[in-house]
């Protein structure tokens, strides 16, 4: 989350009474966390809570009902995600300052920013119960950041990388050379709906550290769930320090098997995939540090981070040593 387009508490109260036919704004606060789409907070006098999205960037608006349409499908399946509340004309989206937006359910809870082996194994349960609940949904959206969309933003961000770390330009090179040649044959491994941003920052969870929602689904996309679960032991399973932290990994992994086993294709890929997702999300921090807004209220991810994730990923070569 984050705000790149700047609205007047008068505009969103206009929006909320004359287009959804809801009480009255009483606040309405920008939400700074997070890189990719416009968002606020917005509570009525009457109690209620909604999240205004304004898509942004790297969200085409062609893929919004898609979004929409997941959430809807998620929910009736009983996952607890946001859900898209319809306009007076009964559309679940529309224009904002020239944008694509949404209002969306609030949910309870709040996440974790330390984490503990309980939170992975409430955040490995609720991947795998995704999975699981995405089976009969019948829309399709082609992951944009895998394997050529890494090699088109790398280009990209080339000349100026290593502005921001010596030595990443070389680093990055080399691993896109690593995956062209042993990235997975995707026919091998079972696919569908991947949420493929399932961050600490997305999962909420209640007083009792139980996950109580799931949210953010703009990067949702048909991929391999073994790379989704990647993500999430990239975003999971290291500490402050980015060591990682094979307890945790273990707790997480064997949580999501409980609901959905990985083929011995999965588990082979293992180290691979994580090491792609490792990549993914160095070069997406880097493109959004070099490129941000200055203007935005927004807060670039540190794309170094990433970078020793991958160091790490690059020593492994079985999956026994992410603790299956």
């Amino acid at each position: 989350m984050a705000v790149y387009t700047q609205l007047a508490n008068e505009e969103i109260a206009a929006l909320i009474r004359t287009e959804y036919g809801l009480a009255e704004l009483a606040l309405a606060v920008g939400i700074a966390q997070g890189v990719e789409n416009s968002n606020y907070l917005l509570e009525l006098v009457d109690g209620q809570k909604f999240i205004l999205t304004l898509y942004e960037k790297r969200v085409a608006a062609e893929d919004v009902p898609f979004f929409l349409g997941l959430m809807q499908h998620l929910a009736a399946k009983g996952l607890a995600c946001p859900q898209p509340v319809a306009r007076v004309n009964g559309s679940l989206f529309g224009k904002v300052a020239g944008r694509p937006a949404a209002l969306v359910t609030f949910l309870p809870g709040k996440c974790r920013t330390r984490l503990d082996v309980a939170h992975c194994i409430g955040a490995g349960n609720a991947l795998a119960q995704l999975h699981a609940a995405v089976g009969g949904f019948a829309g399709r959206r082609a992951n944009s950041l895998s394997l050529a969309g890494w090699q088109a933003m790398f280009e990209k961000i080339e000349p100026r990388v290593d502005e921001i770390q010596p030595g990443m330009r070389q680093m990055i090179a080399h691993e896109l050379g690593y995956l062209n040649e042993h990235w997975p044959e995707m026919a091998g491994l079972e696919q569908g709906i991947i949420h493929a941003d399932l961050f600490p920052d997305n999962v909420f969870f209640d007083a009792h550290d139980r996950v109580s929602g799931v949210i953010d689904f703009y990067f949702a996309c048909v991929d391999a769930f073994a790379y989704d679960l990647a993500i999430t032991v990239n975003a999971w399973c290291f500490e402050r320090d980015h060591a990682f932290n094979r307890t945790k990994a273990h707790a997480l992994l064997a949580a999501y098997r409980k609901t959905r086993p990985l083929s011995d294709a999965e588990r082979a890929a293992l180290p691979v995939l994580v090491r792609g997702a490792a990549l993914r999300f160095l070069l997406t921090r880097a493109h959004d540090m070099l490129f941000h807004e200055k203007s935005a209220l927004v807060t670039p991810k540190d794309p170094a981070e990433y970078v020793r994730k991958l160091r790490f990923h690059q020593s492994v070569t079985d999956a026994g040593e992410y603790g299956i």
